[in-house]
């Protein structure tokens, strides 16, 4: 008998440590790999801007993505079919901004800005998310609306290039549209209906944007005609429709789980340095003294603003669409 005691004996202290140490390295490290791929979405859409066109890049990325989840996400989405059928709605709407919208605007963007103009630009997608909540009647306190200043006016800078008279380019306008698709689409997710599954929310956002895409990607096919598949077309696709919609969404989702989103946005915020250093490497795109200045200025009011307290983890919305 004593020795079933002894078996049962809690876990010590240092055991216990030395697992949440593993879980916290894990989480940050799976954080860390979804935002890199995420940041390789935006060089993936200026590196494609002369060979494939924009709508027809957005169509085929969610069409590889819908091929890729569906053998889980399938599954999922006709277990909680009579749900998504009573907030078809919500999903669709969901669907445009998140889909349909955001990443047509960002691969429209890369035909006339920088890589690295793209990811800042998006690395305040937190603030405008939080614009729009205020739109929708939100409170926001005093050090959110700081951040959120601050971070706009590092926005105004970057895509007015520091000018009183400024010349706005094309693709940064494209690129604040995106973000402000993006915002928009992360405020409605706070909303989602709590029986809506991830997986199920996931594929079906993904299978209604890429119908709602197709009228437009025929139209460019009509217009533009196709593009030419060959590994170097056909390759950055397959990687941002599997490794960017597919496994950095699980990624991320399993980072959360394990460390909280508080934890795994701190390692987001990271995301237009990595687009600096990947345009950098891949596209021979350098940094000057402006963007620099911008830059600290989003990622300093992002994080200001991040400062302010928090919803429930549930109600931020886990499941978004990845970037």
């Amino acid at each position: 008998m004593a020795v079933l005691d002894r078996t049962r004996t809690p876990v010590k202290p240092s055991a216990a440590a030395g697992r949440a140490a593993g879980g916290l390295g894990a989480g940050l490290a799976l954080a860390a790999l979804a935002t890199v791929v995420w940041s390789g979405s935006f060089v993936t859409a200026r590196g494609l801007h002369d060979s494939v066109p924009p709508v027809q890049h957005a169509f085929w990325r969610w069409i590889i993505a819908i091929v890729a989840v569906a053998p889980f996400g399938v599954r999922a989405a006709w277990r909680e079919r009579a749900v998504l059928r009573r907030h078809l709605g919500f999903v669709t709407t969901a669907a445009l901004l998140g889909v349909t919208v955001y990443n047509t605007l960002v691969n429209q963007a890369g035909l006339t800005t920088s890589a690295g103009n793209m990811g800042m630009v998006m690395a305040a997608s937190p603030v405008l998310m939080a614009l729009c909540e205020r739109l929708g009647g939100a409170r926001l306190g005093a050090r959110r609306v700081t951040g959120t200043l601050v971070a706009c006016t590092g926005v105004v800078l970057l895509v007015s290039r520091g000018s009183l008279s400024p010349d706005f380019a094309p693709g940064d306008l494209w690129v604040v549209a995106a973000a402000v698709s993006f915002g928009s689409y992360s405020a409605l997710l706070r909303r989602r209906p709590r029986e809506i599954g991830g997986v199920a929310f996931l594929f079906a956002t993904f299978v209604l944007g890429a119908l709602m895409l197709a009228p437009a990607y025929a139209a460019s096919v009509a217009l533009q005609g196709g593009f030419e598949v060959r590994a170097g077309t056909v390759g950055p696709l397959l990687y941002v429709g599997v490794v960017s919609s597919a496994l950095a969404f699980f990624a991320w989702n399993k980072a959360i789980a394990l460390i909280g989103a508080a934890r795994a946005g701190v390692v987001y915020y990271l995301q237009p340095v990595c687009v600096a250093l990947l345009s950098y490497a891949v596209l021979g795109e350098a940094m000057g003294p402006l963007q620099g200045v911008c830059l600290a200025l989003i990622l300093g009011g992002v994080v200001l603003a991040s400062l302010a307290p928090r919803l429930p983890e549930r109600q931020r919305g886990a499941g978004s669409t990845a970037p």
